[in-house]
């Protein structure tokens, strides 16, 4: 099944790129709304533990305008009975005189709800305020009278504000003067809170905005950076898989030239020689016969041994370029050919065993470790000075394995070995096409070649038992 990247049909560059910065995004989203979060409840406990604070610094401001004022005239009341009108008169008119600030001022309420007091709105003065209340339907005038019967406390609710005539929040505090039954006490607008805490609001959103930014900023500079990384590495790898691809190609033009030459030489040293001969042979035929001479019968059958040694090397380079043995019986008897062939040409003993396999290697396994066979003979042949040679083909869980060992005088150790030899190399790249595997192992007492392929080459058994039995791997 198609994944999402290869439907949106993307090179490779581009999925690399989306895969680097998809989780860098996906973090710097998820760690800016953490941050962010945690900034917002951090700043919210922030802010009421300071409306707190400023609203009891003003309860405390509050409590003292009213302790002062009744300090101012407690020499009245202390000494004035419950029904002294004159000692009412004066206190009224001293706390009617005591204005402060732009709003500030006290107020007296008489426990059947009556104004006595309240510079501010004089026009409340002398009526009967009970059951009032404010615009949110809080009772004002009655809870007032409620707190003074039980001694003080603080009241808060919406009161015009005389110096912008608009509605706000007010917090009193108001005291009981049980002797005379009156509510006394005093109030603060708390709108310069609310600014504060709307002003430190502000601040906080304007610090999580700021800190988005920042996140988003260090996400953008990380992604430039991976972009860049990325294209510096992609420029690098390009270069790189180009010059692999240039030696690649030149490789496979040396290989060609050089197979082309070998077949070349074959065929002038072998075929070419042996058609001479025949032709020869025939040309002595043809005189002998026009002179009746019976020795034409001998010309004829040398021609003939001639043309028979020219069909078998025929078929011997046609082995050696693809043989039919490989598809038709399978790897396990061409290898047993090969090693036969390579012992008579050679004279080196060669031995080849095999298991027969319960899966058949697929096309591409044969081809590969015939050939690898291929270059690992040869390579004995040329530079080993070997006297045996041991083969051993067989599979296993882990799929299947070609071992070829010799008894020569192994690979010369002041060759490089970053820089192996052309056999070698072939021998790799085949393995690393299939995910194969390759060991050489090199002593004074002779090489050993290891090429393993992998189970995903060995074809499952059903398939393998539909083919006919006469292959051995």
């Amino acid at each position: 099944m198609p994944t999402i990247l290869d439907r949106l049909r993307l090179s490779y560059g581009q999925k690399l790129f989306l895969l680097a910065s998809v989780p860098l995004i996906l973090a710097a989203a998820a760690i800016a709304v953490v941050v962010s979060w945690q900034a917002r409840a951090m700043s919210e406990r922030e802010i009421r533990a300071l409306e707190t604070q400023l609203i009891e610094t003003k309860k405390d401001e509050l409590r003292n305008y009213v302790t002062q004022a009744r300090n101012g005239f407690y020499f009245i009341y202390g000494s004035a009975a419950p029904d002294d009108e004159a000692a009412k008169t004066r206190v009224a008119q001293i706390l009617a005189a005591m204005i402060y600030g732009e709003d500030g001022s006290f107020f007296v309420y008489d426990y059947d709800g009556n104004n006595l007091v309240s510079p501010r709105r004089t026009e409340m003065i002398g009526r009967n305020w009970s059951g009032l209340t404010d615009s949110e339907g809080t009772p004002i005038t009655d809870r007032l009278i409620e707190i003074a019967r039980q001694g003080s406390g603080y009241h808060s609710y919406l009161w015009p504000k005389p110096s912008t005539g608009e509605e706000a929040r007010m917090i009193t505090f108001v005291l009981g003067f049980q002797d005379w039954q009156w509510a006394v006490g005093t109030g603060v607008w708390i709108d310069d809170i609310v600014e504060q805490v709307a002003a430190a609001q502000a601040g906080v959103q304007q610090q999580v905005r700021r800190t988005f930014l920042y996140i988003g900023g260090i996400t953008l500079m990380a992604l430039l950076m991976v972009f860049f990384s990325g294209l510096m590495m992609n420029l690098r790898e390009r270069r790189l898989a180009d010059a692999k691809l240039k030696e690649l190609t030149q490789r496979v033009f040396d290989a060609q030239e050089e197979e082309r030459g070998r077949v070349a030489r074959e065929l002038h040293d072998g075929i070419s020689q042996i058609l001479v001969g025949v032709k020869y042979a025939l040309d002595v035929a043809r005189r002998r016969l026009s002179t009746g001479d019976a020795r034409a019968g001998d010309a004829l059958e040398r021609g003939q041994e001639n043309l028979s040694g020219a069909i078998q090397e025929v078929r011997r380079i046609s082995r050696d370029l693809r043989p039919g043995m490989l598809d038709d019986l399978g790897l396990g008897p061409a290898l047993k050919a090969l090693a036969d062939d390579f012992s008579t040409r050679t004279g080196i003993e060669t031995n080849f065993e095999t298991v027969v396999f319960r899966n058949r290697l697929d096309r591409e396994g044969r081809i590969a470790l015939y050939r690898i066979a291929q270059e690992a003979l040869t390579n004995i042949e040329r530079h080993s000075g070997a006297s045996r040679v041991e083969m051993d083909l067989r599979g296993h869980r882990r799929g299947a394995t070609l071992r070829i060992s010799d008894n020569g005088t192994g690979i010369d150790p002041d060759t490089p070995k970053g820089r192996p030899g052309i056999g070698l190399r072939n021998m790799q790249e085949r393995m690393d096409q299939l995910g194969g595997t390759l060991r050489v192992l090199s002593s004074r007492a002779g090489t050993a070649i290891e090429a393993q392929i992998p189970l995903t080459h060995l074809l499952p058994p059903e398939e393998g038992s539909s083919q006919p039995p006469r292959a051995s791997a």
